[in-house]
């Protein structure tokens, strides 16, 4: 055998021995630890990753001198040990060194069966995983015969005797993990799993604790809290007589319990050492652990201990309990948690631990599970919801006019779409589980069907689940887990609120939208979509009649009948926050949105207008557009037609200043939609400074607002120093900013976006997390020139990328004041922006050359 002359090739694990997670990998290191605890860890010996490297390549280590570790007639397992736990790795190989002569003197000591099964588990093991034998021939269990028919079929599939030297099996053992590791499929799996191309193995060699013998044996594991609720409970399991986990023979219960025997019973003091083992691993490392071990005529030894598996409600209880035992500190419980995970914690969500009947998968877009009967129209959800029965809506895609549909159903569901899609953001802002562009699905609104890909068809009243949080619809009711906002949830947030230096706060388009966001502690609301108020059937008609006035004053008439709405509107949106900041961005989409696009609706809408079906049909024609998104939206309606605008700037001053009679003072903050010129901007100040005056007289009352613009297109971006000097924030709508940027609808990029993404044209979809290259340019450029040309001036973003993670790092580096999201989204960037002030401090922030005020 080679000899590589130029690194350690094993190293004892002891109290004292040179053991390093970056060279011995995660489970060599954790064994380590567990001896300087002085449990009962068998002898153990770490090969770094340097000789698993060598021994892929060829090179063998010394092994008789490994081999002399473990003395005479030597029985070991195998473990892998890459640097990271969740990087994976080959598979345990136990009983290395089992050999006729080893099977002889357990038969002695063991008896027959016991000998027989632990020799049959290994040539089993080695005949499939070393030697890559059909598994098929090697799946007998343990019973007369089965051992020398299994020693029999791998004579006759090798040509050879099954190998006799434990050196040698050693040899091919650890040569069949180094290869195994080197693999393609491996390399792609762990790849996969974040780990680097070059990521290195290494491997643990520990003497067996067989788990077989007289009195009470067996192997087991257990831990000391449940993994889906983080509470304090000990689960686990004890197979007596048992090796591994592969057996289940006598099984009994950890605790006592009335189904039958348990280890605490039948051995008071070893039940009570793993409970003082659990309690010190807590302490030591830091951690929640799972430990298993094995007991041999009594004897305890530890195995191993890993980190407990756990759902994201339990990751925030552990990280918090550990932190108020003074285990570890708040900003590393802080930095425990993944910021998207808080997302589970939201919503109900499907229970694991439930059996699921899956039909199909699309694109996860709004978190959380609801159960309800299907429905294909909003009117259907409607009238579904006024029977108090839960429903979901199904759609091929969703237009604004479905928003009323979708406040009254559980869950959307739609054929088509992305995560920027009307339906993605709409469910968001309102908490509603969401799946999108399902294609798997396929929906019939005209035969009121949705068919799976197994040929199962559900027709409207039929019963499924929509499982927002991974994107799955599940056939009929799904168990399900209630939201966690508990102490510790809490908690944790305002140990993020102590460290975070940029603001979050909420986009809210209703007063049930606000107090959602109170709820989750947003610092107020930094966009208030006006036109959504609009859909409500009582208002819907009034708006239709103000499209068809034909002069200034019909449709100063018909507003003034919206007024009021818009008034109590503003008044409880301001009563809920409570003083906070209220952004509220006029009045943005075009008119055709809110008119019929069918035949029986306009019939419908020329009755009710009382109007010749010709001329409704006519002028819905001539409002229709070629591109709406880029037609007559936004600050070109409020310069086309100012009476809207005047109406909302009058609501608003009026709900301000009566809010502020009742409560906390008001100062509101209006935003213009769409700008690209200042001259729209000047135009707009002086109707709403004229409206503001206005209403100052008539209340006789002090009124103070901030006036700003939403920067969504990109010559907003450019001449953001023109329009600084008319506002005093600048906000930048990163949805259509996006859009224009690259010329892509957000509603129709999901068709090819993935394989965009697939084939590296894009790194990420730009709707999902912020383009910093590109679209990050534009906000870098409009947010310095903006406060050069006037210092102070507060910046924002208030698009669905302010609840991205990694879109807030950029915000928050290039000194932005804040960021707003969807109200379930604040919970995420709270903590997303306090895991960037502990990893970023201010002196480490980018952006140069853009000052925050």
């Amino acid at each position: 055998m080679q000899r590589h002359a130029d690194f350690a090739e094993f190293t004892e694990v002891t109290p004292t021995a040179q053991i390093a997670q970056s060279r011995h990998g995660w489970r060599a290191k954790c064994l380590q630890r567990l001896i300087r605890m002085e449990l009962p860890v068998p002898r153990t010996v770490a090969l770094p990753f340097e000789v698993v490297r060598a021994i892929a390549a060829g090179q063998m280590p010394d092994i008789e001198g490994l081999a002399a570790v473990f003395g005479e007639d030597f029985v070991v397992s195998i473990r892998s040990s890459a640097e990271k736990p969740e990087w994976g790795g080959p598979g345990t190989i136990l009983n290395v060194g089992m050999n006729d002569r080893v099977h002889a003197r357990l038969i002695g000591t063991h008896g027959q069966e016991a000998a027989d099964a632990l020799y049959l588990n290994f040539v089993q093991t080695y005949a499939t995983q070393v030697a890559r034998l059909d598994p098929d021939m090697f799946h007998d269990e343990p019973g007369p015969g089965a051992l020398k028919a299994a020693l029999a079929t791998y004579r006759a599939e090798t040509d050879d005797d099954f190998p006799q030297s434990a050196t040698r099996q050693l040899i091919e053992v650890l040569r069949s993990m180094a290869r195994g590791w080197e693999g393609t499929t491996a390399r792609l799996l762990r790849q996969a799993k974040g780990a680097p191309a070059e990521a290195a193995l290494g491997l643990v060699v520990q003497r067996m604790a067989l788990g077989i013998g007289p009195g009470l044996s067996g192997s087991g594991t257990m831990q000391f809290v449940d993994s889906v609720t983080g509470l304090p409970q000990i689960t686990g399991r004890f197979r007596g007589q048992s090796q591994g986990r592969r057996e289940e023979v006598g099984a009994l219960y950890l605790t006592r319990d009335p189904r039958g025997a348990s280890l605490e019973e039948a051995d008071p003091d070893l039940f009570a050492q793993l409970c003082d083992f659990g309690a010190r691993c807590r302490v030591r490392l830091r951690e929640e652990m799972q430990i298993e071990f094995t007991i041999e005529s009594g004897q305890l030894a530890v195995i191993d201990a890993v980190k407990v598996q756990r759902s994201a409600r339990a990751a925030v209880r552990i990280a918090v309990a550990l932190a108020e035992d003074g285990i570890i500190g708040r900003e590393d419980a802080l930095l425990r948690i993944e910021p998207r995970a808080l997302t589970e914690l939201l919503h109900y969500q499907v229970d694991p631990r439930g059996a699921r009947d899956p039909l199909g998968k699309g694109i996860a877009a709004s978190p959380g599970a609801a159960t309800g009967r299907i429905v294909f129209t909003s009117a259907e959800a409607q009238a579904s919801a006024a029977r108090d029965e839960a429903c979901i809506l199904v759609r091929r895609e969703t237009v604004p006019e479905d928003v009323r549909g979708m406040h009254a159903a559980v869950a959307v569901l739609t054929e088509r779409g992305g995560m920027t899609s009307h339906a993605a953001v709409i469910a968001r802002g309102l908490g509603l589980p969401c799946i999108v562009g399902c294609a798997d699905l396929s929906i019939n609104t005209r035969e009121r069907t949705l068919r799976a890909p197994d040929g199962r068809v559900f027709r409207a009243g039929d019963t499924i689940t929509v499982d927002g949080t991974n994107g799955e619809v599940l056939a009929g009711v799904a168990d399900m887990m209630e939201p966690a906002l508990d102490g510790e949830f809490r908690t944790l947030l305002h140990w993020a609120d102590t460290v975070r230096d940029i603001g979050v706060r909420a986009n809210a388009d209703t007063p049930d939208d606000a107090r959602t966001a109170r709820m989750f502690e947003a610092e107020g609301i930094g966009l208030a979509r006006t036109e959504h108020m609009f859909f409500d059937e009582d208002r819907l008609t009034v708006m239709r009649e103000m499209i068809f006035a034909d002069t200034a004053p019909d449709r100063r008439a018909a507003l003034d009948r919206l007024l009021p709405m818009q008034r109590a509107d503003f008044i409880r949106l301001f009563e809920i926050m409570a003083g906070q900041p209220v952004c509220i961005r006029l009045f943005d989409p075009p008119l055709h949105e809110f008119l019929p696009h069918d035949r029986d609706g306009m019939r419908e809408l020329a009755e009710a207008l009382d109007r010749p079906l010709s001329e409704v049909t006519r002028r819905c024609d001539a409002l229709s557009e070629f591109n709406p998104m880029l037609g007559m939206r936004g600050v070109r309606l409020g310069v086309t037609v100012p009476e809207i605008y005047d109406m909302q700037a009058r609501a608003i001053f009026e709900a301000a200043i009566e809010a502020s009679r009742h409560g906390a003072p008001v100062v509101p903050e209006v935003m213009i939609p769409l700008v690209s010129a200042a001259r729209e901007v000047e135009i707009v100040k002086t109707r709403i400074d004229a409206v503001a005056s206005a209403v100052k007289t008539e209340m006789k009352a002090d009124l103070t607002y901030r006036l700003g613009v939403m920067v969504e297109t990109p010559r907003a971006a450019l001449r953001a120093g023109e329009i600084a000097p008319h506002v005093e924030f600048l906000s930048f709508g990163t949805n259509d900013l996006t859009q224009m940027t690259y010329g892509l609808s957000r509603d129709d990029a999901g068709r090819f976006m993935s394989i965009y993404v697939s084939q590296g044209v894009y790194e990420e979809d730009p709707f999902h997390r912020l383009d910093v290259e590109g679209v990050g340019e534009l906000l870098l450029m409009g947010a310095k020139r903006g406060r050069e040309a006037r210092p102070g001036l507060r910046i924002s973003v208030c698009g669905e990328h302010g609840g991205n993670p990694e879109s807030i790092a950029f915000c928050r580096a290039a000194g932005f004041d804040y960021v707003s999201c969807s109200p379930f989204r604040v919970p995420v960037a709270r903590l997303a922006a306090a895991h960037f002030a502990l990893l970023a401090p201010r002196g480490e922030r980018a952006g140069e050359g853009v000052q925050k005020s």
